[in-house]
Parts: structure tokens; sequence; C-alpha cells
């Protein structure tokens, strides 16, 4: 294996990381934004407030794209182990 093709597919699974967990992040930044919005207009600055919902809310949507993450994972690693 040459340094260019190990470049390569370390990018590529970067790339993929980065793909597959973004929905996961972007769906606890939303409702950490949400709550510390309602946190700043009611003044309620409970810690746990802001974490129990991100945690149900970012399992959720672990639930709800698991069929579409095991499907890019599967695509990966079969890109991975053909070598192309």
């Amino acid at each position: 294996m040459t340094v260019d093709a190990a470049v390569d597919l370390v990018r590529e699974a970067l790339v993929a990381m980065l793909v597959l967990s973004a929905p996961i992040l972007l769906a606890g930044l939303v409702i950490g934004l949400v709550i510390s919005l309602l946190q700043a207009v009611t003044q309620i600055q409970e810690q746990t407030l802001s974490f129990v919902p991100k945690i149900v809310a970012m399992g959720l949507v672990s639930i709800f794209i698991a069929p579409w993450l095991v499907t890019q994972m599967l695509e990966f690693a079969s890109r991975m182990f053909s070598g192309s």
C-alpha cells in the first residue's frame, strides 16, 4: 500500500465518521439551543434540565436513523475490504 492510498483511506474514514455522526450531533445541538433559550427566558438555571432532553433526543434520532447508519457503515466496510 502506498502512502497516497493510506491517506485516501484515512480521509474516507474521517468523512464517513463525520457523515454518520452529524445527524445525532445536530439533534443535540438543536435541542440544546432550544433548552438554553427557554432557560434564558425563564431564568431557570438547572443543569439537568438541558442534559436529559438532549440525551433523549439523541437516543431517538439514533434509533430512527439506525437503518441508514448500518447501510452506510456496511457500504464503507465493503469498499475498504474490496480495495476499490
